[in-house]
């Protein structure tokens, strides 16, 4: 069971640390290594079942480093990244 479960009177409660988020990430690898066998397999329920809880813990994960005040700031080569993905390109050559 999915370490995001936890019991209504424990929610608010429970320490996240650095120990707590790699459990869940060593969880959303499993199972995105469970959907990928199951899709090659054909099991199409099994992948939607595993495909809500790895969407649950990524969504509790991004809540998780959105509320943190000890997020990286971003780094000075972010700028031109940023601009280089927001430019449009046409016919994969760079819009010329």
């Amino acid at each position: 069971m999915s370490i995001v479960f936890v019991p209504k009177k424990l929610r608010g409660k429970a320490k996240i640390n650095q120990e707590t988020i790699q459990r869940l990430l060593d969880e959303n690898d499993q199972l995105v290594r469970c959907i990928t066998e199951y899709m090659q397999k054909g099991r199409a329920v099994e992948c939607v079942q595993y495909q809500q809880i790895l969407h649950r813990n990524l969504v509790y994960l991004a809540t998780i480093a959105d509320a943190s005040p000890d997020s990286m700031p971003p780094s000075s080569n972010s700028t031109s990244n940023e601009t280089s993905v927001s430019t449009p390109t046409v016919n994969g050559n760079g819009g010329a």
